[in-house]
């Protein structure tokens, strides 16, 4: 599906609701998906974020094997073209998902222009009979070295009005771990790629204003990302590639699986619960410039 208008070209596709395309002024903004580097371009997280220990969690004290990152971003959505600037995608439970998830629920993810943002409204609905637990995520990997000559190098993520951040420690596994570590940061930025960090992903909470732009200093072309309904931000991009041509940044409604949580889907750090038949929507912004 298409969305345009006068600074975007926009391209979304109805397996997982995901971005595929991002055009501002003649540039891509948005990673290929090359699946000789990494296949995807900017995978929806749901019901779960990450990986889970031994690959499971437990419901009401059950066991409940699972994948990382839930279902959702292989999962094909019912889309409608709203408008030339709107379009809607939908998915709802059957028995595949709760295989994984026994949960009766129904997402709309919602992707509408504004000039040269694009807004992500996603809207989860407990459609069943008992409180329901999710987690929900972006993962949305933005073009690096846009114009010749560039080097990963050159692009760094500014954080606003803060001096100092620290993320969580994560083992080989990526479960996470305390205490945190010190993310070094120069007048506020981040110029440094999770690998070079020692680390697979830089997971932050609380980021000072919910906003965080991806810039180069080669050129004058941002990404913005507003994200005050996620407390959780994640940093990352595959490990193994000296010069990558992508960084992920990731709004996230609660934490990956961590060696200091609970078992429990419902009592994880961030985790929401829907009464049966509460929605909650929870929304993002990616600005292009």
């Amino acid at each position: 599906m298409v969305l345009e208008n006068d600074a975007l070209a926009v391209r979304i596709s109805s397996k997982g609701a995901e971005l595929q395309s991002v055009v501002c002024e003649g540039i891509e903004r948005m990673w290929s998906g090359d699946p000789a580097v990494w296949g995807r371009r900017a995978p929806l997280l749901f019901p779960l974020i990450g990986r889970l220990r031994d690959g499971w969690y437990a419901n009401g004290g059950e066991r409940v094997d699972a994948p990382m990152h839930g279902f959702c971003r292989d999962r094909a959505f019912a889309a409608e073209q709203v408008s030339g600037t709107h379009a809607r995608f939908e998915t709802v439970s059957d028995e595949g998902t709760r295989a994984v998830f026994p949960f009766d629920f129904r997402l709309r993810v919602d992707f509408s222009l504004e000039g040269a943002t694009i807004v992500k409204a996603h809207t989860v609905e407990n459609a069943g009979e008992v409180p329901m637990p999710f987690e929900l995520g972006g993962h949305e990997a933005y073009a690096t070295r846009l114009l010749p000559g560039e080097r990963m190098a050159d692009y760094y993520v500014r954080f606003e009005g803060a001096d100092a951040l620290g993320m969580f420690d994560m083992d080989e596994e990526g479960i996470l771990a305390l205490p945190k570590i010190g993310v070094p940061l120069e007048d506020g930025r981040l110029t440094k790629t999770p690998e070079q960090l020692g680390i697979d992903t830089v997971v932050l909470e609380n980021v000072p204003g919910g906003r965080v732009v991806l810039a180069s200093a080669a050129n004058p072309h941002e990404v913005e990302v507003e994200f005050p309904d996620f407390p959780y931000l994640g940093i990352w991009t595959k490990a193994g590639q000296d010069d990558a041509r992508y960084l992920c940044l990731e709004p996230w409604s609660a934490l990956p699986d961590a060696h200091f949580s609970p078992r429990e889907l419902a009592e994880k750090p961030g985790v929401r619960v829907l009464a049966p038949g509460e929605r909650a929507t929870l929304a993002y912004r990616m600005t292009f410039r």
